[in-house]
């Protein structure tokens, strides 16, 4: 028997193509909703891109049939569209405000629940939507398409342990063969069974069917030093041109930005691997979108951009140089870049950080992959623990969504970064509060 399905705004704002996740059963879309995806529509964000896009697609099925009715689509699925009956709407508790959009919204669910024989499920992003529903005895349940277990990730680093004579081995050699399976770019720590000093950090190389050792980069990268293994994994990372996608997640202190910022001056400036260094990060967590700012709009970026020129004006303080960042600007070597406007673009031959990852969807991460053009690396960085974006949660971020999709690809590596290095009192605060 089909079910019900009565869809949040948040879904559709989400992933304007959520009524394909139903096969065979009926998506009702309360008038409600549509009057908030309205709302939307002129944002030039990803927003506002899903919200035009649902509003085209209910605009082509009404002219195939009565959305009041329902329409089917391609894979047996009925799209309806509801108006609140207002005998629901009274009966939706006292304590909840009648002219509420979420409640309105409840009304359908619990209209279609107490007059027709289907099974009636609510599909929210809202936790307290979701308790509200349960309730009113409606079933509810988070919309879960792109939701990644993404506990494999923050183990820490993997340890093997061998004879001395293996590690010995291995420094001679820079390569050996384990027993133990490993996925393509996968870091991990040999240790000695008799002593745990001695050791040596390895990765996975598909292309030498071989573990092969890494550099301790003990001259550090454009004056910043890696200060642990985790570090020192994500310089491997960075600087490997094979690898095409890099994820550096981490809480705040462990150094991600820094290190991508450094590793990427590295591979512009001075070897001259890409053509330019571009950075973005996500704008709507911080507030509005940049035209309610005044001025012109590097003036605008700036507030969002701010930790990108700190860490730029570290790395340049940190070496022996009168050089400033305002130099690199002009020789075009760095860019800073919305993500508002990177939809369209193609973007050849960049090293290409994308800070903040955690705040963006699957999506919108597969908006940005796409974009790279040849010869283009991309570093995804970002902390699942501070989500900002209301759509996403720890599980379902575009940051953890790349880093599973592409686990045991050799164009990918991920390394989590363990250990903050910012100060102590910035570790003791994010592990604290």
């Amino acid at each position: 028997m089909s079910v019900n399905y009565v869809f949040d705004t948040n879904v559709l704002l989400y992933d304007p193509m959520a009524v394909y996740g139903f096969n065979g059963d009926v998506v009702n879309i309360p008038v409600t909703v549509i009057e908030e995806i309205d709302i939307f529509k002129k944002n030039m964000d990803q927003t506002g891109y899903n919200a035009r896009y649902i509003s085209r697609f209910l605009d082509e099925l009404r002219l195939k049939g009565d959305l009041s009715r329902g329409v089917k689509i391609e894979n047996d699925t009925i799209i309806r569209v509801n108006i609140c009956e207002s005998e629901a709407s009274q009966k939706i508790s006292e304590d909840l405000i009648k002219d509420k959009a979420d409640n309105l919204i409840l009304s359908v669910a619990k209209w279609l629940q107490e007059n027709e024989s289907h099974d009636v499920v609510f599909v929210t992003k809202d936790a307290n939507l979701r308790i509200k529903s349960d309730v009113l005895g409606i079933k509810s349940t988070d919309y879960e398409k792109d939701k990644v277990d993404t506990e494999s990730y923050l183990e820490g680093t993997r340890k093997v342990y061998v004879s001395d004579e293996i590690i010995d081995r291995i420094y001679k050699e820079k390569k050996y063969n384990f027993d133990e399976q490993f996925a393509p770019n996968e870091y991990f720590c040999v240790l000695s069974e008799t002593d745990e000093k001695k050791s040596v950090l390895m990765r996975y190389s598909e292309k030498h069917s071989s573990s092969v050792i890494i550099d301790t980069y003990e001259n550090g990268v454009w004056g910043i030093f890696a200060r642990n293994m985790e570090q020192r994994f994500a310089y491997d990372a960075l600087l490997n041109d094979e690898i095409k996608l890099v994820s550096l997640l981490g809480i705040a202190g462990t150094g991600k930005t820094l290190l991508a910022i450094a590793a990427g001056l590295l591979k512009v400036v001075d070897n001259q691997a890409y053509r330019k260094l571009l950075v973005s990060r996500p704008i709507f967590p911080m507030g509005k979108d940049l035209g309610y700012l005044p001025g012109e709009i590097k003036e605008k970026m700036t507030p969002w951009m701010q930790p990108v020129y700190d860490n730029l004006s570290l790395i340049l303080d940190s070496r022996d140089t009168n050089e400033t960042y305002g130099t690199l600007f002009e020789q075009n070597m760095i860019e800073i870049e919305a993500l508002t406007y990177i939809r369209g673009r193609s973007i050849p031959y960049q090293f290409f950080i994308v800070d903040e990852a955690q705040n963006l969807t699957p999506h919108e991460i597969k908006t940005i992959l796409t974009r790279a053009g040849e010869g283009t690396k991309i570093v995804l960085t970002g902390d699942p623990n501070q989500i900002d974006n209301p759509y996403i949660d720890y599980h379902t971020n575009g940051l953890t969504y790349a880093m599973d999709r592409f686990y045991g690809d050799s164009i990918a590596a991920s390394v989590a970064l363990q250990k903050g290095e910012r100060s102590e009192l910035a570790t003791k605060a994010a592990q604290k509060l």
